[in-house]
């Protein structure tokens, strides 16, 4: 057993200068992280990462999509690697715990296991995924979709970003996606290990240490689009208009009421709208929405997805507009390995440390990685439950509890 780690002025100092150093690779001007799959900065905040690997002793290297790993080789070479680490990319203007820690986190643990005992008999990575955000391109979990088998190359040709630059020509251009780092999709995992931020408020609220997951919710994600016809603003009477805006309008109403009315449990929303042409005195002649739907259970998904889409189909009819519904990401709930948590639980029952068992409503890497191998995800609290935003925030004694936790369970599996 790891012997009781005490609380160290060097760990604390370690972890804070950490999570500065990491936010100032794409920090905006309100404070906040924007760091985009492929863009300079996150191609600097990988070399960063990279760099700080081998300063601690570990071996490093790239696969084909962008994925960092740090290795800490195990005595037994025979071994399946246990893996753990979070996502380096951001949402635009978002916080600087949010995947980031998950990466500190297993950099320090690994640092701290192999100073106070030498090589694992199993050998440990951590990585930095390349990305999980979805922020510049309709694709979410690239990294560990890529490592899982779930995505390839193929699946990226003819997708652009907002800007109109190719998913392949970004990935290009930072320096993958050319054979020349070895192929992502690997087979000798034996578990992954997910340090993250809670991203709510129930740790918080609860006043609990560390929150042990076990299961993350399904995700649904759409683009809606809603065509109809642009006219004069001041001519076209009220009755003769193929308004797209008024006829979306509806339909985001229609959403949000009907999810409030579903299930406690089910959160929809609508975060992201364009209009076109955008006039003020032009009717829309295009309205398109986002809309992301979550749930634990998949039936409960399923007949809101499927009730709700006749609904909108109604409404466009009335309103002499057409509508087409893309669903881009289709994540099914997830449960997380029971041998793992408790593990977990005993380590943290041992050690005094206040717990609580709960559910993730966000998506995670875990989610993807769950599907194929042994997963454990653990939160710590996040203050007054912000998250994606510059104003997320996590106090340094909740870092270094999660981070002594997950030295702890390293060392039970791999020492």
């Amino acid at each position: 057993m790891v012997e009781n780690i005490e609380k160290s002025s060097a760990l604390f100092e370690q972890i804070e200068k950490m999570v500065e150093w990491l936010a100032c690779f794409g920090r905006s001007e309100r404070n906040g992280v924007t760091r985009l799959l492929y863009t300079k900065d996150w191609q600097q905040a990988q070399q960063g990462v990279e760099g700080y690997m081998k300063g601690i002793g570990l071996c490093t290297y790239y696969d084909d999509v962008g994925n960092l790993y740090g290795r800490l080789p195990g005595t037994n070479q025979n071994s399946n690697v246990i893996l753990t680490g979070s996502h380096i990319d951001t949402v635009r203007d978002g916080g600087k715990y949010d995947g980031a820690y998950g990466i500190i986190a297993g950099i320090i643990a690994l640092q701290y296991l192999f100073k106070q005992y030498g090589s694992p008999k199993k050998t440990i990575e951590v990585v930095s995924l390349c990305e999980e955000e979805g922020s510049r391109f309709p694709v979410t979990y690239w990294g560990s979709s890529n490592i899982t088998g779930g995505k390839k190359l193929a699946d990226i040709n003819d997708i652009k970003d907002s800007e109109g630059i190719s998913f392949v020509k970004a990935m290009n251009e930072a320096g993958f996606g050319h054979g020349h780092h070895c192929p992502p999709k690997r087979n000798d995992l034996e578990c992954f290990i997910e340090m993250h931020i809670e991203q709510g408020i129930v740790l918080e609220k609860e006043e609990k240490t560390i929150g042990v997951v076990s299961h993350i919710v399904g995700q649904r994600r759409y683009t809606i689009t809603v065509e109809g016809e642009s006219n004069h603003a001041g001519t076209t009477p009220m009755g003769l208009r193929k308004d797209a805006m008024y006829a979306a309008a509806e339909m985001i109403q229609t959403l949000i009421e009907k999810g409030k009315n579903t299930s406690p449990e089910l959160v929809v929303t609508v975060g992201q709208i364009i209009v076109e042409p955008n006039v003020s005195n032009v009717i829309p002649r295009k309205a398109i929405f986002s809309l992301d739907i979550r749930h634990s259970e998949e039936e409960v998904l399923n007949l809101f997805c499927q009730e709700t889409f006749q609904e909108l189909e109604l409404i466009s009819l009335k309103h002499q507009t057409r509508i087409s519904i893309n669903n881009w990401m289709d994540e099914t709930p997830v449960k997380m390995c029971e041998n793992l948590n408790k593990l977990s639980e005993t380590i943290l029952m041992k050690d005094n440390i206040s717990y609580k068992k709960m559910t993730s409503g966000a998506g995670h890497d875990s989610q993807i990685f769950g599907q194929s191998i042994p997963t454990l995800l653990l939160f710590v609290p996040s203050q007054n439950g912000i998250s994606h935003s510059p104003l997320e925030f996590t106090r340094t004694e909740d870092l270094e509890e999660g981070i002594k936790t997950l030295i702890k369970v390293l060392y039970e599996l791999a020492y």
